[in-house]
C-alpha cells in the first residue's frame, strides 16, 4: 500500500518529509482551548399554558443575518426590525422554555411552525430539508453549522451547548407532508429529495430523551413515494430499524454515515462528543444486513490531519468491510464563524499545521482548487480499489451533482502542492 504522506504543509515546509506525526502520535494537550465570548445572559420568565412558569436563558449578541432557509449560508437578508425587536427564530429562541440541564448542555423546547423547509442553494444537492434539533451536541471542532445559532441571537460557541428541540413535530410533519404531497400531485411533479440531517445530526444525544427525529419518522413511513436521505455520525440509528424498513419499503431511502477517520484518539479531539468510528462502522453493518442502503460520508477531509493516502485507505478499507456502499469525500471548508473556532483550536492542538491553515482559511472558505483536485482524485482512486460507488446509490431523484472524477493511481512521492513561503 502507497504510504503518501499529507497533501498539506506544516510550518516551516520540510521537503520530502512525511507531514503529520504517525497514526498513534499524541497531539499537543498542553494549551487550552480560547474561552468564550463574553457573557450577556438575560433570564426571560415564561408561562406555558400547559404548566407552571418556566425559566429560559437565552444568551444575546449582536445582531445577525437571517438565511431565507435554514440551510442556506449564501442566502442573507437583514433580519432586525427597525425598533430592535426580536424576529423570526431569534422571537421563538427567546421564548423557548429550558426543559433540562445535563453536564454542560442546555435544552430547549423550540415552538417553531415548519418542519420541512426547502433549500434554496444551488450548490445543495436536495430540495428540501428536515432538522429534528437546531444545534449540535457532538461540537465537531469543524461544523459549517455554527453560524445557525447567529440567526437566534446566540453566539457560534453555544452551537454544541444550547440545544433546541423542535416541538410538536409529528403534527407538523404530517401537516408539511401533506401540504408537500398535494402541490407535487397537482403540478405533476415527481417527489423532490429530502434530506434530514443537514445542519444538526438527527441522533445527537438529545433524541434519546426528546424523540424528535423518531416523531418525524413515524410520519414519513406513513407516506409512499418519497425520496429520502439520513445523514448522521451517530450508531443510534439502528434504534430505529423498525421505521427505516418501513419507509425503504414504500420511498426511496439511504442513509450515510458520517465518518473521517478511523483513528479513535483523533476522532475524539474533532469529535469530542460523538460515537466513536468503529460503532459507526458497525452501524453501517447493521443497515446493510436489515437490506437498507447506507454508505460513508468522509467529510470533511482535513488538511494535513485526514487527507493522507494511508488514512483514507484505512478509512475505505472499514467502509468495505462493513458492505458500505459508497464513499463520497470532500475537503474541509469554513464558514466565518467557524474559522473562529476551528483555526484557535488548530493553533493549539496541531501548531505546526497552524501556518498552513491560516494561509489557506484566513480570507477564504475554500481550500486551494488545485487541493481540491488532487484530493478528488486520490479519493476516486482508493474508492474504485474497494469497489465502492461515488454517490448515495439511490438518489435518483435527487439534483444531479458533478461527474466523479475517474480513478487515477497515487504515487507513491509527496505531491508537489507545498504552498508558497510567507
Amino acid at each position: 500500500m502507497s504510504t503518501t504522506p499529507s497533501l498539506f504543509p506544516p510550518e516551516p515546509p520540510q521537503p520530502g518529509a512525511v507531514l503529520l506525526p504517525g497514526p498513534d502520535a499524541t497531539p499537543n494537550r498542553t494549551a487550552s482551548q480560547p474561552p468564550h465570548g463574553p457573557e450577556a445572559t438575560e433570564v426571560d420568565r415564561r408561562v406555558r399554558p400547559d404548566g407552571p412558569p418556566v425559566t429560559a436563558r437565552v444568551q444575546r449578541t449582536k445582531p445577525a443575518p437571517t438565511p431565507t432557509t435554514e440551510e442556506a449560508p449564501e442566502a442573507f437578508e437583514p433580519r432586525g426590525a427597525a425598533d430592535g425587536k426580536l424576529v423570526g427564530i431569534a422571537r421563538l429562541a427567546a421564548v423557548s422554555p429550558l426543559a433540562r440541564e445535563k453536564r454542560d448542555t442546555e435544552y430547549y423546547l423550540l415552538p417553531v411552525r415548519s418542519i420541512l423547509n426547502r433549500c434554496d442553494s444551488p450548490r445543495m444537492p436536495f430540495e428540501w430539508t428536515i432538522n429534528p434539533y437546531r444545534g449540535c451536541e457532538f461540537g465537531c471542532r469543524y461544523c459549517y453549522a455554527r453560524y445557525t445559532h447567529e440567526f437566534m441571537e446566540l453566539e457560534p460557541s453555544e452551537f454544541s451547548t444550547k440545544i433546541f428541540a423542535k416541538e410538536n413535530a409529528g403534527r407538523l410533519m404530517a401537516r408539511d407532508l401533506k401540504a408537500h404531497l398535494a402541490a407535487l400531485t397537482a403540478g405533476g411533479g415527481q417527489a423532490e429529495h429530502i434530506a434530514l440531517g443537514t445542519a444538526t445530526d438527527p441522533y445527537q444525544p438529545a433524541e434519546r430523551d426528546f424523540g424528535v427525529t423518531r416523531a418525524i419518522l413515524e410520519q414519513l413511513g406513513k407516506r409512499e413515494g418519497l425520496s429520502l436521505s439520513i445523514t448522521t455520525k451517530s450508531d443510534q440509528v439502528v434504534r430505529d430499524l423498525d421505521l427505516l424498513r418501513r419507509i425503504h419499503e414504500r420511498s426511496t431511502l439511504t442513509i450515510n454515515l458520517s465518518i473521517i477517520t478511523t483513528r479513535p484518539r483523533l476522532a475524539r479531539l474533532l469529535e469530542p462528543r460523538a460515537p466513536r468510528p468503529d460503532l459507526r462502522f458497525a452501524a453501517i453493518r447493521k443497515l446493510r444486513e436489515a437490506g437498507l442502503h447506507a454508505g460513508v460520508f468522509a467529510m470533511p477531509v482535513l488538511p494535513g490531519l485526514t487527507d493522507r493516502e494511508a488514512d483514507l485507505d484505512a478509512l475505505a478499507r472499514a467502509a468495505r468491510d462493513a458492505r458500505a456502499e459508497w464513499l463520497v469525500g470532500g475537503v474541509l471548508w469554513l464558514m466565518p464563524s467557524s474559522r473562529a473556532q476551528f483555526l484557535p483550536f488548530i493553533e493549539a492542538r496541531f501548531p505546526k499545521l497552524a501556518r498552513g491553515y491560516r494561509k489557506w482559511y484566513s480570507r477564504n472558505a475554500y481550500a486551494p482548487q488545485h487541493y481540491r483536485e488532487e484530493i478528488a482524485l486520490r479519493v476516486s482512486a482508493i474508492r474504485a480499489r474497494y469497489g465502492l460507488g461515488a454517490r448515495p446509490s439511490c438518489s435518483s431523484t435527487a439534483r444531479p451533482g458533478p461527474a466523479p472524477a475517474p480513478p487515477q493511481p497515487t504515487p507513491a512521492a509527496q505531491l508537489s502542492l507545498a504552498l508558497p513561503a510567507a
